[in-house]
């Protein structure tokens, strides 16, 4: 009875705000709802779990053919204009010294590492984006759009797991995986593309033993029988979206690619070369996610939000940021997997050139830098410029919409593609940026 209740709450239930990330779900309509029904009440994840973590992944078998996506998040908007686009002589530049890379320009002297490294990386400097809000602009660089309390929009990695589900038949684990940290959700695309939330260990919330498997196995038919009753009902989408997503979860759970997520079981030296940091563990678990198979990964890197103390704080937060990101570019490309997967370095703006009176720079969305490789892309650039003191583009600006369109046509999605948003609205993917033709050739 306890089962059945829970899911007529959920089919029959009404829309409600989700502050996490400021889009609109079905009420219960998680990942986290249905392990919460596995493990504790229905008690079905455990004893999968259990078996599957003593199980050793194949890596040979685990070798794939398609392209994946690893965005490297930086929430709170880091200050470019001290890392990729260093003004050295001018007020507004900082404490830190420029020092030369592998490929065109200079960054900061704090990530020796990834200097090394930018031969497979471009930096594009031009960016100019419209929301210097955190909330707003988190939204905007994750979806391309402005947000509209009208329409929910897909965030890359929704886009990316719904484009390419069909290519995925040996994938039982969710396509769409955010490390560290929550990700924006799949909007119009619905719950089955939403982001699977682990922390940089691999741990999922409320999978925790409480019957055994035979049971377990059984209470997971009572289940099914109950959703394919409402599904059958035309009630709503809800219980269709229930169903898909029970029926990853269960896949998940008893998959034994869910080795993947367990990166203290890699040799000692490859730890020890992402760093120990929750970050590296984050970058590591990408790599192993994408070896497996999955399309887009999403690795949170928080705390860029310097309105104070700038320079002390990016001493310390470059150096880790330099040791994992650098160990993931050499890793990818030693395994043979940067080729296939695109590398997007991002915040949600950048921070002003002018440092106020508390040593600080506060949020800049006019002019500022992100980071792609892999995947197709050019490596070793700089794209666009901005002017002696980095208050403005000089060049041809371009926008979330833009880097989108590039990451999709890296990945080798059409841009023609449509969808159709809840209101019956046609939708292109990123509004309908162009591609960034310089990281092509």
């Amino acid at each position: 009875m306890l089962i059945a209740d829970r899911c007529k709450l959920t089919a029959l239930s009404f829309r409600k705000r989700n502050p996490m990330n400021n889009l609109f779900t079905p009420r219960g309509m998680s990942r986290r709802h249905f392990l919460s029904h596995l493990a504790g009440s229905a008690g079905l994840a455990g004893p999968a779990l259990a078996l599957t973590q003593a199980l050793s992944a194949n890596a040979a078998g685990l070798k794939r053919n398609h392209k994946s996506c690893i965005l490297l998040w930086m929430g709170g908007g880091p200050p470019s204009i001290d890392i990729w686009d260093m003004k050295p002589d001018a007020p507004t530049g900082g404490q830190f010294k420029p020092i030369s890379t592998t490929g065109e320009g200079q960054i900061t002297e704090l990530l020796p590492k990834l200097a090394k490294q930018m031969h497979r990386l471009s930096i594009v400097r031009s960016m100019s984006t419209r929301e210097a809000d955190h909330e707003r602009g988190r939204y905007y660089m994750h979806t391309g759009y402005v947000p509209n309390p009208n329409v929910e929009h897909p965030s890359y990695g929704s886009v990316i797991a719904h484009e390419l589900a069909g290519k995925l038949q040996d994938l039982e684990i969710p396509p769409f995986v955010s490390i560290g940290g929550p990700s924006e959700g799949p909007g119009f695309l619905g719950m089955a593309y939403a982001p699977f939330q682990v922390d940089s260990n691999g741990r999922v919330r409320d999978a925790k033993a409480s019957v055994e498997e035979t049971r377990m196995m059984d209470r997971v038919e009572l289940l099914g029988l109950l959703e394919r009753r409402f599904v059958g009902e035309n009630r709503g989408p809800a219980a269709a979206e229930h169903a898909k997503v029970l029926k990853s979860t269960l896949s998940l759970l008893t998959s034994q690619q869910m080795q993947a997520f367990q990166v203290r079981s890699e040799q000692q030296t490859v730890q020890e070369s992402y760093g120990n940091s929750n970050f590296g563990r984050g970058c590591l678990m990408a790599r192993r996610l994408v070896e497996t198979g999955v399309p887009f990964v999403e690795v949170n890197l928080g705390g860029w939000d310097l309105h104070q103390d700038c320079f002390n704080q990016l001493q310390n937060k470059l150096p880790e940021m330099d040791q994992a990101m650098s160990a993931l570019i050499e890793d990818l490309a030693t395994r043979g997997l940067l080729e296939s997967t695109v590398v997007l370095w991002m915040g949600e703006f950048g921070r002003t050139p002018r440092i106020n009176g508390d040593a600080g720079r506060d949020h800049w969305a006019r002019s500022w830098s992100v980071v792609a490789g892999g995947g197709g892309l050019v490596g070793g650039r700089v794209v666009g410029d901005t002017n002696e003191d980095g208050t403005r583009v000089t060049s041809d600006p371009y926008s979330s919409e833009d880097l989108m369109a590039t990451v999709c046509r890296a990945m080798g999605i059409s841009l023609e593609t449509l969808f159709t948003a809840n209101n019956g609205r046609p939708m292109k993917i990123a509004d309908g940026g162009k591609v960034i033709g310089e990281l092509f050739g």
